[in-house]
């Protein structure tokens, strides 16, 4: 199955928009297991199994892994998903952006060392830099357009006189991906649930892709406004994709031994708001 395959079987099977971040910081870990980087993997897993069913993916950030020296656990993880929750599509948040020779060594990391289904990408430095993750038959790639965070608007919001109407940064990103470099239909938007009147944008300009949405729970995004804004159906099917993400909401909800069930509970309670704005 490809990666767009996977993410309309689970947005099916487990009724659910809702994407589990996974940023494992040792020092926000339950008691037991705080301050222990050597209990990501345990602490991870555990929220993989109470949230499995209640997914439309799963994305670990390779950050929170690589500061503590433990990719080994990443990989170990990224085999426990696929073990436990097969028909759940992960998504490796990396952010990468390089020139072409080094994104393919990037991309060598995203989908054969980790065996991610897809990958974030900055497209900075233009089409050359995403291409080599597009060999890959079936991965997906989202590529940043309009992200979350407050300093998105020093380039993201900047309008660029050389194309034609004067676009947006993130526009004309949105088009780029729903267009000329969507080869293979492999392409996402990463767009913040911050901004749902960008978000309503960046449908506008690319209605079917899918669209990558952090910023629902602790950075304040409003869930109901993301999904009026982004996701589209027709006739009860998903036509317009969208992956809301929670983290710190999820993983933290418990601060004691019961942290894997109130994970769970948290993750039921977000998917239902989400579902509940579709209609």
């Amino acid at each position: 199955m490809t990666f767009l395959d996977m993410l309309g079987a689970a947005e099916r099977q487990n009724q659910s928009l809702l994407c589990v971040g996974l940023d494992p910081d040792p020092a926000k870990f339950p008691a037991g297991l705080k301050g222990d980087a050597s209990k990501i993997y345990d602490f991870c897993a555990a929220i993989v199994e109470a949230t499995a069913d209640a997914v439309i993916a799963f994305k670990p950030q390779i950050a929170y892994f690589a500061a503590h020296r433990a990719e080994d656990q990443l990989e170990k993880l990224m085999r426990h998903m696929k073990a436990v929750a097969p028909q759940v599509p992960v998504i490796l948040d990396a952010k990468r952006g390089d020139i072409g020779s080094t994104a393919e060594q990037y991309a060598i990391e995203a989908f054969e060392r980790y065996g991610a289904d897809a990958v974030t990408l900055s497209p900075f430095m233009g089409w050359d830099s995403v291409q080599p993750y597009l060999k890959y038959e079936g991965k997906g790639a989202f590529l940043l357009c309009r992200t979350s965070n407050p300093g998105g608007d020093d380039l993201q919001n900047q309008r660029l006189a050389s194309v034609d109407g004067q676009p947006r940064v993130y526009e004309h990103i949105a088009k780029l991906a729903q267009g000329p470099w969507n080869l293979n239909g492999q392409l996402g938007l990463v767009v913040g649930a911050t901004y749902p009147a960008e978000i309503e944008r960046v449908r506008e300009l690319a209605p079917t892709l899918p669209l990558l949405i952090p910023g629902v729970g602790a950075q304040g995004g409003d869930a109901v406004a993301t999904i009026r804004a982004g996701h589209r159906a027709q006739d009860g099917a998903t036509t317009g994709p969208v992956i809301v993400n929670s983290s710190r909401a999820v993983l933290y909800a418990s601060g004691g031994a019961d942290f894997a069930a109130a994970a769970r509970a948290e993750a039921l309670r977000t998917r239902e708001v989400l579902n509940a704005a579709k209609a």
